[in-house]
């Protein structure tokens, strides 16, 4: 009887947090080169996100391993690094396998990074649309998003603002 109501404890805590994470978070993603989802509230919510939107052909590309840096420097204070793969600037390698390749095995990135998808313009998908609503949308790859635990857009920084610059560290250190 007490497994029950621990369990039932368990998900009305879970629906309670989803009920906080906002809608334009609340997707359901699937990650580069993969079969799995994952959706942003249920895994990330309540927790300070930087997102970034990704090309693998684009000279912004070795930003991957600095991006991997703040992920591994950040991640146990909480900060969540997420790559959105995009070709909306015609940067994006042909196929999802090439893709994962320059990412995963090129530029070691363990950080989740989401199949491509339209991160600007009439088709971009509700991440990028709520963050480009809120600041700026992308102008092009490696566009960096700095989000609050509580889903609110804090801070935009273009791609030449890298993740070893001054100014972004100094935003995740406030932010966190």
């Amino acid at each position: 009887m007490k497994q029950l109501s621990l369990i039932a404890s368990l998900c009305a805590i879970s629906a309670l947090a989803s009920a906080e994470c906002p809608s334009y978070l609340d997707q359901d993603l699937r990650k580069l080169h993969s079969q799995d989802s994952v959706n942003l509230c249920d895994s990330f919510g309540g927790k300070p996100m930087l997102i970034v939107n990704t090309a693998s052909h684009c000279g912004f590309t070795p930003q991957f391993k600095g991006l991997e840096e703040l992920h591994n420097e950040y991640a146990a204070r909480g900060l969540v690094v997420l790559g959105f793969s995009s070709n909306d600037f015609n940067q994006e390698a042909s196929d999802e396998a090439s893709a994962a390749k320059v990412c995963f095995v090129n530029n070691g990135v363990s950080f989740t990074m989401l199949a491509p998808t339209h991160v600007r313009g009439d088709n971009s998908n509700p991440v990028f649309r709520a963050l480009g609503e809120a600041t700026s949308p992308p102008s092009w790859n490696f566009n960096k998003y700095l989000v609050d635990k509580d889903g609110r857009a804090v801070a935009h920084f273009g791609s030449r603002v890298t993740p070893q610059s001054e100014e972004l560290r100094a935003a995740i250190e406030e932010l966190l």
